[in-house]
């Protein structure tokens, strides 16, 4: 007897296959590009002051763990002084350009100039007028990582939808209450996305502080290790920042699930079940 449900069955297993192929993809991509480097390397004999194989920068991070962790705990602790003063202020301007468009109107446009301006160029500014401590590497976070997060979350303010708002002042609310019950609740998904931006850029910013004058972090690691040519620490060094970079943006998203935890909630499954409600009838 025929089995009807042989088919079903083959292209289940398909579909999963294809799913677990789609999400290994960047991984295996990655590797792939591991793999020819190192035989790059290997067979075409590079020195290391020219060409370290991934191997050796493995090595490196393993034999100096101790000082990449230290220097590490310095630069993730000025990126996350920076993230906060970024969230602080970018939540103040962002419900000022909110409530008052003249302001938004004279301030949106410096905003954006501000961001033509690499960093590792004003760096050297803040160094003379701010001296040789963390106050050059903080302020360096706070531009990469401000711009992100208030032009994200004065988006989210301004596209409310307009009956919420009528009806909070239909009953009668002030606009502290329009800003507690409604605002600042549906602007927080787009407050949450502009986090996670900064969050990627606020290890970088720490890094470009750090390589204009600094006794420690990252950045001082990975100057230190170029002007001797130990090109293999230098590429260990990249590496962290981008373990850094990765877990500061984990770290937003872990934070905006469990401060709002139903933002998450629309799931896959919720889509699914949402369609087929919504599904006609045959």
């Amino acid at each position: 007897m025929e089995n009807r449900y042989a088919p079903d069955v083959h292209n289940g297993y398909f579909i999963a296959m294809k799913k677990v192929l789609s999400r290994l993809s960047p991984a295996i991509v990655i590797v792939s590009l591991l793999v020819i480097w190192e035989l790059v390397v290997r067979i075409a004999d590079l020195p290391v002051y020219l060409l370290p194989s991934p191997t050796k920068i493995f090595s490196a991070m393993i034999a100096d763990f101790p000082t990449l962790l230290y220097h590490s705990g310095v630069t993730v602790l000025e990126a996350l002084i920076g993230m906060a003063i970024s969230f602080v202020v970018a939540v103040i301007v962002g419900i000022l350009m909110d409530m008052f468009p003249a302001f938004k109107r004279s301030i949106y446009p410096i905003l954006v100039v501000t961001q033509t301006i690499p960093v590792i160029v004003l760096a050297p500014i803040l160094i003379i007028y701010m001296g040789f401590g963390w106050g050059p590497k903080i302020l360096t976070v706070v531009l990469m990582c401000f711009f992100p997060v208030v032009v994200s979350f004065s988006d989210g303010l301004s596209q409310m939808d307009e009956s919420y708002i009528n009806l909070i002042r239909t009953y009668g609310g002030s606009r502290l209450q329009l800003y507690r019950i409604v605002k600042l609740p549906a602007a927080f998904i787009a407050l949450l996305s502009g986090l996670k931006v900064a969050a990627t850029y606020s290890i970088s910013g720490a890094v470009v502080g750090e390589w204009i004058a600094s006794g420690s972090g990252l950045g001082y690691y990975l100057i230190r290790a170029k002007n001797n040519y130990l090109l293999d620490k230098v590429f260990a060094s990249v590496v962290v920042i981008i373990i850094l970079s990765l877990l500061m943006n984990g770290l937003v998203r872990l934070c905006g699930r469990i401060a709002l935890p139903q933002a998450a909630g629309l799931t896959s499954k919720t889509r699914k079940k949402h369609g087929r409600i919504r599904r006609p009838l045959n």
